[in-house]
């Protein structure tokens, strides 16, 4: 060992700071005896060190030099036993490299792949998978998951169109309750025109009668229900629409109209085309019932008239006293010239009341009971329905083809029908 005390160091095991040195203490095994020690060479006189040496003079830690040994350390050795050398190899110390530190922030992140990389990269992929062929279990998988993208995929676009549709829905529905009330004021309208009388003066509020002269009606046969008007009286006809029965509200059926001609629509877009009464409801009611029996008694009489032939509705119809006082005047008038045959009657307005009279007539020429006579023309019958003078002028005549293939005239009557005719003539 060496001596502890640094002062008896050579000074040529000295380091200096700015070159450090590394001591490697070697062993060396020998079985041959120890040469002999060599006087050491004299030096020079060195001031007394304190006990303890600076730490910069000092070696590195845990390094032994020479000359360290501390006293009071040896130990005997054996002959038997191997002596052992210490040999001090000076050398320069190597350090370790020093793993130069990054800067924050000089670190690149890993670029990700495009878009078209992983398009491409999936499309290889799925390739690879349709070239192997796929297990059962792999095949349900694929197919469950096929469906649930489709019922996604549904399921958006539904939401979609119910999202877009929200929005627009409650004026697709008012426009739709608009264009229905349009539509059946049209059909009214027209309804009047052709059925109605062309002297007859109709009650309406100003949109219906704005449809009206539309259709043909002049406005002088117009009467306009306003707030300000009082009541439909002098008019023949009135078109009970939301706003005139909001108007009027029961005494509207109860008072000035109490007979329905026709009807149209439902709900707030109905319109009702009623009859006024022009002396009450009550008066109304009781010529009603009076005409009804004088159309009954004429009926049964035309059936016994041999030169008339009905069919076997037409017969029920006149017994019941369902057709027009002027048609039955004109039946029997035609009756007394020529021999005549009548398939049948029609002519009421849809949903009007019970006991409105049929208006128009199914008529055709017959021939006589001895067969002497031919049947007459239907242009000599027409002829002479046209001839004829008001109330009992037709509205129209026409030939028509029935489904039986027979060619008949049509009569029809403008409404409403007159009471009382069939009384006034007797």
């Amino acid at each position: 060992m060496l001596p502890a005390n640094p002062a008896t160091r050579p000074d040529s095991l000295l380091a200096s700071d700015q070159d450090p040195l590394q001591i490697v203490v070697e062993g060396r095994t020998s079985n041959r005896p120890d040469p002999e020690p060599t006087a050491p060479a004299p030096t020079a006189a060195a001031p007394a060190a304190p006990t303890h040496a600076p730490a910069a003079a000092a070696g590195p830690p845990g390094v032994e030099l020479p000359g360290d040994e501390p006293p009071g350390d040896e130990s005997a050795s054996d002959g038997s036993v191997e002596q052992t050398k210490d040999t001090v190899v000076v050398a320069r110390t190597v350090l370790p490299p020093v793993p130069v530190a990054r800067e924050p922030g000089t670190a690149q992140a890993a670029q990700l792949p495009s878009w078209p990389q992983v398009l491409a990269t999936t499309f290889r992929l799925w390739a690879q998978r349709r070239r192997r062929p796929a297990s059962a279990p792999g095949r349900r998988r694929l197919i469950i998951a096929v469906v649930l993208v489709a019922i996604l995929l549904g399921g958006g676009a539904i939401t979609a169109v119910l999202a877009s549709n929200a929005g627009s829905g409650r004026g697709h529905a008012g426009n739709g309750a608009l264009g229905i009330v349009a539509t059946v004021r049209g059909q009214a309208a027209t309804w009047v025109a052709q059925q109605v009388a062309a002297d007859a003066i109709v009650a309406c509020d100003p949109a219906m009668c704005s449809v009206l002269q539309a259709k043909g009606i002049a406005a002088s046969r117009l009467l306009v229900l306003e707030s300000g008007n009082a009541d439909p009286l002098g008019s023949d006809v009135v078109m009970a629409t939301a706003a005139v029965r909001a108007q009027f509200g029961s005494r509207l059926a109860s008072v000035y109209a109490p007979e329905v001609l026709a009807s149209f629509g439902r709900g707030s877009a109905r319109i009702v085309v009623r009859a006024v009464a022009p002396d009450g409801a009550a008066a109304y009611q009781a010529a009603l019932r009076a005409d009804l029996q004088a159309r009954m008694l004429v009926g049964r009489q035309l059936l016994d008239n041999p030169r008339l032939a009905a069919s076997a509705s037409a017969r029920r119809q006149l017994v019941a006293g369902d057709v027009d006082s002027r048609l039955l005047t004109t039946l029997a008038t035609l009756a007394a010239l020529y021999p005549i045959d009548v398939p049948g009657f029609g002519g009421s307005g849809a949903q009007a009341s019970p006991g409105v009279p049929l208006r128009s007539a199914d008529i055709s020429g017959a021939a006589g009971l001895d067969g002497t006579h031919s049947a007459a023309s239907l242009a000599s019958l027409k002829g002479f329905l046209l001839a004829q003078r008001a109330p009992y002028l037709p509205a129209e005549v026409k030939t028509v083809r029935l489904a039986t293939g027979q060619a008949v005239l049509r009569v029809e009557f403008t409404a409403p029908s007159p009471l009382g005719l069939l009384g006034a003539d007797s």
